[in-house]
């Protein structure tokens, strides 16, 4: 028999309240100890990092931006704005934000009416932008078009409005080589300078001339603006603002009125005019035709602008006046005879010139019979066979030195010109260049400015203001600050005087510039000028292609008796100095006198050639957007102004030229060649001259 034994434990309500007393105890010391660890927390945050979260909280209801600071003016001698700012409403997206680009950009297309090319153009921008680097949309709008946007930006996230400052060139492409332009900072830019500046849109920096070389000083201090947002991002009121320093101005010695004058007096041709104070070394011209209009390049030139100017045979994209670099032709001759001169050679020692001159079994060839000269002569009426004489019999070492002396083949302290020097060489050089001996035929050549010569329309216009003055200026650009004198010339005013001499008969006796005396009263010009020839056995003046016909090239003084104003005139393969080049120097030296009766006679000029520099570039871009549309092939925007374009003679070296040349300059004008004709175009009314444009008073 089996005895089952159920033991249960017997629980009092005492014990029932000692469990629960010890749970409520534990329970009490967790909450406990949870409630001082959140306390603990609370005040940290509330106390120790009550700074950091009042700023984050600040920034969540208040909206920071940096207000692009207004660039300095570029001003030139008289105080007006060659490079300025105008206030305008302007749309940009940046790309890392944008959350449908293609829907972004087709709506903002139909909001801004953007063309098919402006949309391409608009893509292109977009695609090589770099994160948050913004992107122009437009600029220049009219205030319902920018409303349209404005009240839509919620729903076109990455899109941005902004009310501020353009850069502006009211002359275009008279100055578009020796301002440049802005465009916005590129990756590279960033990458050096981690400043927020640069990605703020609407914010731009030099990219070229003197807007890249005065940078700093253009840029000035940006704004802020402090505004409430909604967590939306829509702005409720402003705050706060700063406003932004604008940039320091730059003033120039150049003559605005001059500058564009001379530009688009150059017309059709391919060319570069600098003009120089003889008194101060200051540069009051500095053009080269033809040329982009440096406005296209503020918000980024497009495809179909691009092929325009890269298609181009006349180099729109290359400063001819430091960057160009030419055989110097018979423009070389006064300073050979001052050369001469400090060789022991008298002015009134004549050389027979049969028509060329017979150097062992070759004859040079020169372009007449010109008898007997003396120097005078031989600068007056160009003859090449007193030079060669005299180099044969002196040697041409005697030459090198003295055109270095005055100018030729040197560079100078001009900023944001980015100078080739070209060559003045001699029989050091073309060991050193070629391992070849110098030889006669080479001395010959280089007397009279040809084989492995060349020099700039810079170089050239120093030249000839060192010949009026009879010091060694040095040019300068910052008005104010000349550069001072280099070592002095060793020469007598007498020996200049021959030289002048020789020079003003050019132009007022019976000398090849005869049709190109200035038709003042009372003011006369010197000059001398200089056919350059560029290919081996080409027939003289217009025959042949563009590319092969001979550059033209004038140098001028004026007044002859105080000299004033130094210039110097490429036009390359203009076929004749007398033709194409000293013509342009007269008008422009008329303006510098007359400049009423200069602007008549160019007013009247353009209205045979289409319309201004700038009316002609326009109908040109229009013409290519008929014939291409939206086929042009896509560029990099970096590359669409490189300044190592290559110019006709490259740098330090000979052009190919036969060893025998023929300097051949016209002892008189020939009725004007027509350059080769331009794209079609559409001729614009002829204007007036502008406010900017105003004749100046005779000076």
């Amino acid at each position: 028999m089996k005895f089952r034994f159920n033991f249960q434990r017997h629980v009092t309500q005492g014990m029932l309240r000692n469990s629960y007393d010890r749970r409520t105890m534990v329970v009490g010391a967790i909450q406990g100890g949870i409630g001082v660890l959140l306390a603990t927390r609370l005040g940290y945050l509330s106390i120790l990092q009550n700074e950091k979260y009042k700023l984050e909280s600040e920034s969540n209801r208040v909206n920071l931006s940096l207000i692009p600071p207004r660039r300095g003016w570029i001003l030139d001698r008289h105080g007006t704005p060659l490079a300025s700012n105008r206030a305008d409403f302007r749309v940009d997206v940046i790309p890392e934000r944008m959350a449908t680009p293609h829907e972004t950009i087709a709506q903002l297309g139909e909001l801004l009416s953007l063309s098919p090319v402006d949309l391409q153009d608009l893509r292109d921008k977009i695609d090589s932008a770099h994160g948050f680097t913004p992107v122009e949309v437009a600029s220049g709008l009219p205030w319902e078009q920018f409303a349209a946007v404005s009240v839509r930006l919620p729903e076109l996230p990455g899109v941005v409005t902004q009310h501020g400052y353009s850069r502006s060139y009211p002359n275009g492409p008279s100055v578009a080589h020796l301002i440049g332009y802005v465009g916005a900072a590129s990756a590279e830019d960033y990458e050096k300078d981690r400043n927020p500046l640069l990605i703020t849109p609407g914010f731009k920096v030099g990219k070229d001339g003197l807007e890249k070389a005065f940078e700093a000083k253009l840029r000035g201090v940006p704004g802020a603006r402090r505004s409430e947002v909604t967590a939306g991002g829509k702005v409720v009121r402003d705050l706060e603002t700063r406003e932004d320093v604008p940039g320091s101005p730059v003033k120039l010695t150049i003559d605005g009125p001059l500058q564009d004058f001379a530009a688009r007096r150059i017309g059709l041709e391919s060319g570069s005019v600098v003009v120089m104070d003889c008194l101060t070394g200051g540069i009051l011209a500095l053009c080269s035709m033809p040329a982009f209009d440096p406005n296209s390049f503020v918000n980024g030139i497009g495809r179909l602008e691009w092929k325009m100017l890269n298609e181009d045979d006349h180099i729109p994209l290359l400063n001819k006046a430091v960057r160009g670099l030419y055989p110097p032709g018979s423009t070389m001759k006064p300073m050979g005879t001052l050369a001469l001169q400090l060789n022991g050679v008298s002015p009134d020692e004549r050389v027979s010139c049969p028509g060329g001159y017979r150097l062992g079994n070759r004859f040079f060839r020169c372009d007449a019979v010109h008898g007997s000269v003396d120097m005078r002569a031989a600068i007056e009426h160009s003859c090449n066979t007193y030079f060669w004489s005299m180099s044969h019999r002196i040697g041409y070492e005697a030459f090198a030195p003295v055109a270095r002396m005055f100018g030729l083949g040197q560079e100078f302290d001009l900023p944001g010109t980015s100078q080739r020097y070209g060559t003045i060489p001699d029989a050091a050089w073309k060991m050193k260049r070629f391992n070849q001996a110098w030889t006669d035929a080479d001395s010959l050549n280089a007397s009279i400015g040809q084989g492995y010569v060349s020099v700039s329309p810079l170089q050239l216009a120093v030249m000839v203001s060192r010949i009026a003055s009879g010091r060694p200026l040095m040019p300068s650009l910052l008005l104010g600050q000349p550069m001072p004198d280099g070592p002095a010339l060793p020469l007598t005013p007498e020996q200049f005087a021959v030289t002048r001499e020789g020079m003003f008969r050019v132009v007022n006796g019976s000398g090849t510039a005869g049709r190109s005396r200035l038709d003042l009263d009372g003011i006369q010009m010197a000059g001398k000028t200089g056919t350059a020839q560029v290919a081996k056995l080409v027939s003289r003046g217009s025959v042949g292609t563009w590319k092969t016909r001979d550059h033209a090239l004038f140098i001028c003084y004026a007044p002859t008796d105080r000299p004033r104003y130094a210039m110097a005139v490429v036009i390359e393969h203009g076929t004749f100095g007398a033709r194409a080049a000293a013509p342009i120097a007269k008008d422009v030296m008329t303006f510098l006198f007359d400049p009423a009766k200069a602007w008549d006679s160019l007013l009247k000029l353009e209205q045979s050639w289409g319309g201004t520099a700038q009316e002609r570039l326009d109908a040109r871009y229009n013409s290519f957007v008929s014939q291409y549309g939206v086929s042009a092939p896509k560029v990099s925007q970096d590359a669409a102004k490189d300044g190592d374009v290559a110019a006709d003679v490259p740098a330090d070296e000979p052009q190919a030229v036969q060893t025998v040349v023929q300097n051949v300059d016209a002892p008189e004008p020939l009725p004007t060649v027509s350059p080769p004709p331009p794209p079609p175009a559409t001729p614009g009314p002829v204007p007036s001259a502008s406010p900017s444009l105003t004749p100046a008073t005779p000076r």
